[in-house]
C-alpha cells in the first residue's frame, strides 16, 4: 500500500497548465449553463464533454487505465458524471461530491471583463463559475486524472460525482437528487461525504435554511382625507409585521448550539421586498404585500417554523381588532361596514439548515488537512443557505463542506478565484485521501 509520503508525492501540487486549459474551456460553456428556469435552461453536458476527455485516456472506457466513468442523464443534455478510481478494500471509500456543472446568470453589461471567457489577471483566474463552481468542478476533475495516471495502490474507493442542477430547484428530478433517488449513491454512504461549493478554504460546518415568505394585505382604498373610513394596508401590513417579529423571535430565540457551531447571528425574520398598486399621493392603498425570508439555524426545523408563522397570521386576522394600530383614527376594522383588514401569508422556496457532523470523521480529517496546508483551522457556521446538502444527511450521508473559491465574488458580478487557493484545495483533497488509507 501507498505510504502517506509516498502517496502525496504521487498526487503532487495542483498543474497550472492543465488546470487552465480545463478551466478555460469550462468557463467558455458557462453561458450555456446558466440556471434560470424558463429562460435559460443549462445544458451540463457541454461541461461533461470536456471533463471526460480529461479522464478518458485514463480510463476503463478506452483501456488506458482504472478510472470508471458514468455519464447519467435524467433530461436530454443535462448529464451528472460519477467518476470512480477503485480500491482494494470492500466497503472503504470516501467522495468528493456538489461539484456542480450549472452556474447563475451573468449581465455582461454590469462585467468589468467577458464574464464566459476564462481570463487570468496574476493570481485571479476571472469569469462566471470561478469560484461557483466550474473553479472546483476542474480541481476536483485534476485530482481524478493524477489518481487514473499514477494508479497509486489504495485500500479506499476515491469517487468524485459531478452534478446537474444546483442551482435552481425549480426543475427536479435532474441532478443529484435523481441520482440519490435511483440508488446510484448508496455504497457511499458507507464512508465520508466531501461537499465542495462553498468557500473560504475553511470547513463549513453549519448553514442556515431559508424560508421565502410573501404577506398580502387587504384592507380598504379611499381618499386620504377621509382615512376614518379606509383600512390603510400600508399601516396594517407595517403593524403586522411588527407583531410576527415580536412572536418569532419569542419562539426561536438563539439557540445553544449556535455557539458551538460559530453562528454569528441568531435565526432572523425580516421583509426584504414591498409593492403596491400605483395610485396618486392622496389615496389610501387597499392592498399591499409585504415578501421576506426567514433564516434559521440549523438547530429549528423549518417545517415548524412554517407552521408558527401560519399560526401568527391565523391569530392576527381572527383579532385584528386588538392589533396596534396608528394614530386617533388608524383601525383596521369598519363595523358599520362589517369590514376587516385580512393577512394571507404564502410561502415560495423553503430549504433546509445544515449542521455537519463535528464527532465525524471526515470532519476531523478535514480539518487536519486544511490546518496542515492552509496553516490554521477554523470552521465557520454561515445564515446562508446551501441547497441539497440537509437532504443527503436525511437520507444517511455523513456530509463536510468546504470550498476554495472566495465569499466576497460568490454569486457576485467580477466573479474570480485565486490559482493560489484552488492549489491548497488540490492538497487539501490529497491530504484527505491520505489520511483515511489509515
Amino acid at each position: 500500500m501507498a505510504t502517506a509520503m509516498n502517496l502525496l508525492e504521487t498526487l503532487g501540487n495542483l498543474e497550472r497548465k492543465s488546470f487552465l486549459s480545463l478551466l478555460s474551456n469550462l468557463i467558455g460553456e458557462s453561458r450555456h449553463v446558466q440556471n434560470n428556469p424558463p429562460e435559460l435552461i443549462p445544458e451540463e453536458d457541454r461541461v461533461v464533454k470536456h471533463v471526460l476527455n480529461s479522464l478518458l485516456a485514463s480510463s476503463t472506457t478506452t483501456g488506458g487505465g482504472p478510472l470508471i466513468l458514468n455519464h447519467v442523464t435524467y433530461l436530454p443534455g443535462r448529464g451528472n458524471l460519477i467518476v470512480e478510481y477503485p480500491g482494494t478494500v470492500p466497503g472503504k471509500i470516501l467522495s468528493f461530491v456538489g461539484c456542480h456543472m450549472d452556474v447563475v446568470t451573468a449581465n455582461p453589461k454590469d462585467w468589468d471583463f467577458d464574464p464566459f471567457t476564462l481570463s487570468i489577471d496574476g493570481d485571479k483566474l476571472r469569469g462566471r463559475g470561478t469560484t461557483d463552481c466550474l473553479g472546483h468542478v476542474a480541481l476536483v476533475t485534476e485530482l481524478m486524472r493524477k489518481l487514473g495516471e499514477t494508479k497509486p495502490d489504495l485500500k479506499s474507493t476515491v469517487v468524485a460525482v459531478f452534478i446537474a442542477n444546483e442551482e435552481s430547484g425549480v426543475v427536479t428530478g435532474v441532478g443529484i437528487d435523481a441520482l440519490v433517488q435511483h440508488g446510484l449513491l448508496n455504497k457511499l454512504k458507507q464512508g465520508p461525504m466531501f461537499w465542495i461549493d462553498s468557500a473560504g478554504k475553511q470547513p463549513c460546518i453549519g448553514t442556515a435554511g431559508m424560508i421565502a415568505w410573501k404577506l398580502h394585505v387587504t384592507g380598504k382604498p379611499l381618499h386620504s382625507g377621509l382615512s376614518d373610513k379606509a383600512i390603510n394596508s400600508l399601516e396594517l401590513a407595517m403593524d403586522a409585521i411588527k407583531e410576527i417579529q415580536l412572536q418569532f423571535y419569542r419562539d426561536f430565540p438563539p439557540h445553544p448550539q449556535e455557539q458551538a457551531y460559530g453562528f454569528a447571528i441568531p435565526s432572523t425574520l425580516k421583509p426584504t421586498q414591498w409593492s403596491y398598486p400605483s395610485g396618486g399621493i392622496n389615496q389610501i392603498p387597499g392592498e399591499c404585500t409585504i415578501s421576506g425570508d426567514v433564516r434559521s439555524t440549523p438547530f429549528y426545523d423549518v417545517k415548524d417554523v412554517k407552521m408558527k408563522l401560519q399560526e401568527y397570521v391565523d391569530d392576527i386576522n381572527e383579532n385584528v381588532q386588538k392589533l396596534e394600530s396608528r394614530g386617533p383614527v388608524s383601525k383596521y376594522v369598519l363595523s358599520d361596514e362589517n369590514l376587516r383588514g385580512r393577512l394571507t401569508l404564502t410561502f415560495d422556496e423553503v430549504l433546509p439548515g445544515v449542521a455537519c457532523d463535528l464527532n465525524s470523521r471526515g470532519f476531523h480529517v478535514l480539518c487536519k488537512a486544511t490546518e496542515e496546508v492552509v496553516g490554521h483551522v477554523k470552521p465557520f457556521s454561515v445564515t446562508g443557505s446551501l441547497p441539497l446538502i440537509r437532504e443527503l444527511q436525511d437520507e444517511g450521508f455523513d456530509v463536510q463542506s468546504c470550498g476554495y473559491g472566495l465569499t466576497e465574488t460568490y454569486h457576485a458580478n467580477n466573479e474570480y478565484c485565486l490559482f493560489t487557493d484552488m492549489s491548497q484545495g488540490y492538497q487539501v483533497l490529497g491530504s484527505i485521501i491520505t489520511q483515511l488509507e489509515d
